[in-house]
């Protein structure tokens, strides 16, 4: 790095805050979508019978295990913000391509959201019904797996990997193609609405796409113990396992997709109203 990108290069803050923020807003307003996407994940069953699964458990269940994705998802989207930019910034000084500066800062930005995964792997043991006596709460669960080393967190990292870093490139690029070439509306309730849309519309997009890969990480990380599984086995099993068709793998997908594009949708709005207040 040259001495006048270096002289110009401070971390800035703001970017990983903003992320930060609009995370929290996200997360207490979609978990409960979020759950019931889960359930029918992980049973393969439509959203009547899972939607009456979480009803007969009562409102004390809907929100457990909250705190996990809540850690998590704060952490992850202030490191999702704040590293691509982090990472985009210098490589652009330096005269890469904007858009291979803007694929290598979601690359990374997406691999190293990984780190946060053990709060992933307890979210996804605590919304498990069959693990319900077993394991209290969070605290619980993390002294749990201890017993079975430091792997035991890192369950079901493959599908991970292989959905943060490409969705991070899709998000980042898509977004600002999307907000160079949209009108910049004056109008409060109109710029809004299109921050939502965009956040939406991309969110219904990358996690239907990478749907599958969220399905097999749920069934190796509702696992405690026992061997590691090759991720591609464990697919095939899956895909025996509701009929040998492939659309059965996407049982869930219009809950996720709408779960997306609320989620995404509120995100990116929340995100551009903070980035103006912090900026």
């Amino acid at each position: 790095m040259s001495e006048g990108v270096l002289s110009d290069y401070i971390i800035d803050w703001r970017e990983f805050f903003c992320g930060w923020g609009a995370a929290i807003i996200n997360v207490t307003l979609t978990y409960p979508i979020n759950k019931l996407i889960f359930r029918q994940i992980l049973h393969g069953t439509q959203i009547i019978p899972a939607f009456l699964q979480l009803k007969n458990e009562g409102f004390y269940y809907l929100y457990r295990g909250i705190l996990p994705p809540m850690c998590q998802k704060t952490l992850s989207m202030s490191l999702m913000f704040g590293i691509y930019e982090e990472v985009r910034r210098p490589l652009v000084q330096l005269g890469f391509n904007p858009y291979t500066a803007k694929t290598i800062g979601a690359l990374t930005s997406g691999t190293t959201e990984a780190i946060l995964m053990p709060f992933e792997r307890v979210q996804t043991i605590l919304a498990d019904s069959k693990h319900h006596i077993e394991y209290k709460n969070t605290i619980h669960v993390f002294k749990e797996l201890k017993k079975y080393g430091i792997r035991e967190y890192y369950r079901g990292l493959v599908p991970i990997l292989l959905r943060n870093g490409p969705s991070n490139v899709g998000f980042f690029i898509i977004r600002e193609e999307f907000q160079s070439r949209f009108p910049k509306y004056e109008n409060h309730l109109l710029r809004t609405s299109c921050e939502f849309i965009c956040g939406a519309m991309i969110g219904v997009v990358l996690s239907t796409v990478f749907y599958p890969l969220n399905v097999l990480k749920i069934h190796m990380q509702t696992k405690v113990g026992g061997k590691f599984d090759n991720p591609f086995k464990v697919l095939v099993e899956i895909y025996k396992e509701r009929g040998g068709k492939i659309r059965y793998l996407y049982y869930g997908v219009q809950m996720n997709y709408t779960r997306a594009f609320i989620s995404w949708g509120i995100m990116n709005t929340a995100y551009e109203h903070i980035k103006n207040f912090v900026y």
